[in-house]
């Protein structure tokens, strides 16, 4: 699949590997919002407005990457910033750490841990039902989630790395970097390159990101949507 898919990440991962979730048909789709809160529409696509409006009902705001569309009155669009999309195009080394807690796999029965600590450092986008969009693992410290990382996002070929993120009782222990290359070697091994999103104004993540085998790939506008009024 060519690379121009993660031009149009979320309308791309709705029409291929997460169609099972997609709400709505035609030129725009989006997740369930207690899935994630993300619409996907189509690259230079003519919107019909009652299907938006069923979409994105009166005081609910969808969330989008790439380019916005053009859309008529009745509706705020806003920009909310230009966001880094950075690609790992190979697989990285793995730190070695004397004594570190195994990585495991965040299933169902951990569903509680993850929530409290995406509450807590990852509030905005992490929802009840986001764990469905992929795997997820973490590492444990005193019996508490330390550290977490997963996938959301994905087409054939590519997975978004997602939440990852450390509990602040737990920062600067190399959990994140662990978690990270963990997660971006398997994806590679299961010929998948791993690509991600996140803020210029979060640099400590940028540089992360950067050190452990990631480069840019290009600036991708991030918006909201939603009904004016």
């Amino acid at each position: 699949m060519s690379e121009d898919v993660l031009d149009n990440p979320i309308w791309a991962s709705l029409r291929s590997r997460h169609r099972a979730l997609a709400l709505g048909e035609g030129a725009v789709t989006r997740y369930p919002a207690q899935v994630a809160p993300f619409l996907g529409v189509a690259a230079d696509a003519q919107i019909d407005d009652a299907a938006l409006r069923a979409l994105v009902p009166a005081g609910d705001t969808a969330l989008g990457l790439g380019r916005a569309p053009a859309l008529g009155a009745g509706w705020e669009l806003r920009p909310v910033a230009d966001l880094a999309q950075m690609i790992c195009r190979a697989p990285v080394p793995v730190p070695a750490v004397a004594g570190e807690a195994p990585i495991v796999e965040l299933g169902a029965d951990r569903r509680e841990d993850v929530l409290a600590l995406t509450a807590l450092v990852y509030p905005h986008y992490f929802r009840p039902r986001t764990m469905e969009l992929g795997r997820y693992f973490g590492l444990y410290e005193d019996g508490r989630l330390a550290a977490m990382a997963g996938e959301r996002m994905g087409m054939d070929g590519y997975t978004e790395l997602s939440a990852i993120c450390t509990h602040p009782d737990f920062l600067g222990r190399g959990h994140a970097r662990r978690l990270l290359a963990f997660l971006a070697n398997d994806n590679h091994a299961r010929g998948r390159i791993p690509f991600l999103h996140v803020s210029h104004e979060n640099p400590r993540a940028v540089e992360l990101y950067l050190r452990n085998g990631f480069e840019l790939r290009r600036d991708i506008a991030f918006w909201s949507l939603r009904q004016a009024g």
